[in-house]
């Protein structure tokens, strides 16, 4: 029996193919023989893997080891019909390069069509192949009907475009290879045009972005169907795969070309370390593996930096490298392939710079060389000129072989200061300019601190992209407050847009305000120093150097506060009024920080968020106007509101003398935490006649009414009070798939509750429910459970989110004393368990602790809770009272 062979010497084989070959065919039973072989040849594979050999080497012996075994059991299979039959390898495997657990997929090239008897044949091949072990895609066809089906599908001439003989009539795969040439069917005009469409359906797929937190390696823009794209137009346009072919037709550089293999090289360890890992075929870099495979390829941490930190910032700067290749290859295939019979329009723009059918190049290589301030108007000239369809790949290969030119001496020149400013002044492009400066390593050049973040992952699940990809869509989102084709989106937002007098102090703010990650310490004030230091040396006054550090150094306050305090308090909105000054701080702040949680994580973004900050900066822009020494206080608060509401309700047949009755029963504070749309709401609640059961009176709207769709809800109960009442809820919501955002309680004086919830769906099936079973299934529900407030509900097991287990938080409680409110606020961080709420609120019933109000904070999979709570004689807990608190919440959590 051949033996498999771990010694690295001899590693193009596993075992002697000759002997394999006749101990199969001399084999009485030659399953359990090949089936053999394959395991033990997948285990051999891999513990080489383990132990350093590259996967560049072990994807050809994969292949070769799938080859021998598929050989063998057709020759075994085949032997009445082997002149009407050829095993031929397609798509990846084609290519000859094979991951642990990636598709094989074969076509059986028939001579003729199939009868009965071939018909039985190729079932049983199928069969014996999925005995052995091998999971194939096959496809059985003449050569007219490949040639038919190709015709039609993109997907499947590109997999014949890979097919390589295994076995069988060599001449029927010729007859193949023929037809499907591409003087039969898809020139190489028509294949470029559908591959490059194709690409950017795919690109579209991950949201145009490589800097995901969790890539698709494979798929994602920059991964290797990238590369593969560029051999696919390659192969189809001078049949041949080797990137050595595009270095001879001038279509790389020897150091382009070296980036390729180098890139391929890398994508292929993480795939393979990926498929090894997870024995199964995973594409998707995910947080459960990031760990452990940063860990297998060798990563290990360095001062602040994880070592998985690491490995992510080699991925997405190999993404960056390969999109930017992908670009300029696809653009000079485009000049050979699409426009070489069209005539050459060159305009000249100045003496450094003309267009060449709409794309912007240099008129001399030397112009760089000459004028390195070039390297920043090439992206000017790209915003004055909207007709440009982009950069000349040519001009990209060299703005990256200049870019060393970018130094301090290039950075001390006024001349390009003030270019980098006119840039950033423009009226349009700054979105897409500042990226292709990203893209092409000039924005990490000119900025070294922003350099030193690009490809930066932040290992949490409150950030979805990269640092640089993060302040990129940042700016991107402030852009689009400016433009009016826009002003539906954010309206509040847009139009406070229009009274910032030099939006390139925003722009610069979002720029820097995350400039500092990464380098321990708070990135906020390190950040707040770079900027000023720049703005300083930009030419920016004093006082717009300071502004400018005072944004990136307060970016989070208003976020903090809308998030973390109680608004409703006109004291908490002065305080913030203070912070801010005035209103040029209060807009800038404002637009800043809705663009910064927008540009986070998309799932982080609701109408709730909106609301909430949209109330911040209502409040607080008429707390200036008003003026810092005026202040409003809560029974001036309570009265405004009052007035608001009573007006409305007026109009709609409410008597004065029904509305003062109403207005007595109800404490002053619940006219300081609603506003007078939702106390009218409420009204509709507390004017019906308590039902004989003693059930409550529940209430459930969209949050946002305008929508067709109900990203948040709100949630108005009044019932009796009862120690149980919240804890039932909360109960309640959490068995209905609902996440609470935001809860306030009140308790008036004659024995009745009043809760307010501003909640979420806590799984996205849940938004497809037609929206107006839904209310009503909300509202049933809760009616029905509070009607017996003593049976709380038990925990209802749901399902844990697979990030969830991956970022594991501790837990933390902090007490503070609210002397204003006369209550103990209570801080709890943990991680984002579903049904939490419930749980917190079993505790406080435990421990018979009232809660006033509730700001619920979410960032990925923990949360940041703040709770104002009292004891039972509405005083702030006791020292005593609190140990007891945390200690039970502990309990609960543990549970």
């Amino acid at each position: 029996m051949p033996n498999l062979t771990g010694n690295r010497s001899q590693s193009h084989v596993l075992f002697d193919p000759a002997a394999f070959a006749d101990w199969v065919g001399t084999s009485e039973n030659p399953l359990p023989l090949l089936r053999s072989f394959f395991k033990d040849g997948i285990e051999t594979l891999k513990q080489r893997f383990l132990v350093g050999i590259p996967a560049t080497e072990l994807l050809p012996l994969h292949a070769w080891l799938v080859d021998q075994i598929l050989v063998q059991a057709c020759r075994l299979h085949t032997k009445e019909c082997a002149e009407q039959v050829a095993l031929v390898a397609v798509g990846g495997y084609g290519r000859g390069t094979l991951h642990p657990y990636s598709d094989i997929d074969i076509l059986l090239l028939l001579a003729d069509e199939t009868d009965s008897a071939l018909q039985e044949t190729i079932g049983h091949f199928i069969s014996f192949l999925w005995d052995i072990g091998l999971e194939v895609g096959h496809s059985v066809r003449t050569v007219e009907e490949c040639q038919e089906a190709a015709r039609k599908d993109l997907v499947f001439i590109t997999s014949l475009m890979e097919a390589r003989l295994l076995f069988g009539p060599e001449h029927l795969f010729k007859t193949l290879q023929a037809a499907i040439a591409p003087e039969q069917m898809w020139g190489s005009r028509q294949f470029f045009l559908a591959k490059r469409t194709e690409q950017a359906t795919r690109h579209h797929r991950y949201h145009d972005t490589a800097y995901n937190l969790e890539p698709n390696i494979k798929e994602g823009p920059g991964g290797l169907r990238d590369i593969q794209m560029i051999q696919w137009v390659s192969k189809r346009y001078f049949n041949t795969w080797s990137f050595d072919s595009l270095l001879q037709h001038g279509f790389l550089t020897p150091s382009e070309r070296k980036d390729l293999l180098e890139s391929q090289d890398f994508f292929w360890q993480l795939r393979y370390g990926l498929h090894t890992l997870t024995g199964r075929k995973e594409d998707r870099l995910l947080f459960d593996h990031q760990i452990a495979l940063a860990k297998q390829l060798g990563y290990r941490a360095q001062g602040p930096h994880l070592a998985v930190e690491q490995l992510m910032k080699d991925y997405y700067r190999t993404v960056g490298n390969i999109g930017r290749l992908n670009e300029m290859l696809l653009q000079l295939f485009e000049e050979e392939i699409l426009l070489v019979d069209e005539k050459v329009d060159i305009r000249p723009i100045n003496k450094r710079f003309q267009t060449r059918n709409k794309f912007l190049e240099i008129t001399d290589s030397r112009v760089f060389k000459h004028t390195p301030s070039a390297l920043l108007e090439v992206f000017l000239l790209l915003q004055r000129h909207p007709e440009l369809k982009g950069v000349r790949a040519s001009t990209i290969r060299l703005i990256r072989e200049h870019c060393y030119l970018i130094d301090e001496n290039f950075r001390a020149e006024q001349s390009n200061r003030d270019l980098f400013m006119e840039i950033i002044r423009q009226p349009r492009g700054i979105t897409h300019e500042f990226r292709r400066m990203n893209k092409y390593g000039v924005l990490g050049a000119y900025l070294p601190a922003f350099g030193k973040i690009v490809g930066q992952m932040q290992y949490d699940m409150f950030h979805a992209y990269t640092v640089d990809e993060h302040t990129l869509f940042l700016i991107r989102n402030l852009r689009r407050f400016a433009l009016p084709q826009y002003a539906h989106e954010f309206p509040l937002c847009s139009e406070v847009f229009q009274r910032i007098p030099k939006p390139e102090l925003l722009y610069l703010a979002g720029l820097f305000h995350d400039i500092a990650k990464g380098r321990g310490g708070d990135h906020s004030e390190l950040g707040a120093q770079d900027a000023l230091e720049f703005c300083l040396h930009h030419g920016l006054s004093h006082y717009d150097s300071r502004f400018v550090a005072w944004l990136v150094s307060h970016h989070l306050l208003m976020s903090m506060t809308a998030q973390r305090q109680d608004i409703n308090d006109p004291e908490v909105v002065r305080e913030f009024a203070i912070k801010v000054s005035d209103e040029m701080h209060l807009n800038h702040l404002y637009l800043l920080t809705v663009a910064d949680i927008r540009a986070t994580n998309p799932n982080l973004w609701n109408s709730w968020k909106d609301a909430l900050l949209s109330k911040l900066y209502t409040a607080t822009h008429q707390a200036l106007r008003r003026g810092l020494e005026h202040p409003i206080d809560k029974a001036e608060r309570i009265r405004d509101v009052q007035d608001e509401a009573r007006q409305a309700l007026l109009k709609n047949g409410w008597t004065e003398q029904k509305l003062d009755a109403l207005w007595r029963q109800i404490d002053a504070d619940y006219f300081l935490r609603h506003t007078p749309n939702e106390i009218c709401w409420h009204i509709e609640a507390l004017d019906q006649e308590e039902p004989s059961n003693g059930a409550p009176r529940v209430l459930v709207r969209p949050h946002n009414r305008k929508a067709d769709t109900a990203d948040t809800m709100e949630v108005f109960i009044y019932a009796r009070a009862h120690a149980l009442t919240f804890t039932v809820t909360t109960g309640t919501m959490a068995q209905l798939d609902l996440d609470v955002l935001d809860a306030r309680i009140i308790t008036t004086c004659h024995g009745f509750v009043l809760e307010s919830f501003i909640v979420r769906e806590a799984t996205a099936a849940n938004t497809k429910i037609d929206l107006e079973f839904r209310l009503r299934e909300i509202q049933e529900t809760l009616t029905q459970r509070l009607t017996q407030p003593d049976q709380v509900p038990s925990h209802r097991s749901r399902f844990i989110p697979r990030r969830l287990k991956v970022f594991k938080f501790p837990t933390r409680i902090t007490f503070t004393e609210d002397c204003r409110n006369c209550c103990t606020v209570m801080e709890l961080t943990t991680n984002n368990w579903p049904g939490l709420l419930s749980r917190i609120s079993q505790a406080l019933a435990n421990c018979q602790v009232q809660l006033v109000n509730a700001k619920i904070t979410t960032l990925g999979t923990q949360v940041v809770d703040v709770f104002f709570i009292c004891n039972q004689q509405d005083q702030p807990l006791t020292p005593q009272q609190q140990q007891q608190l945390e200690n039970t919440i502990h309990t609960y959590l543990e549970r």
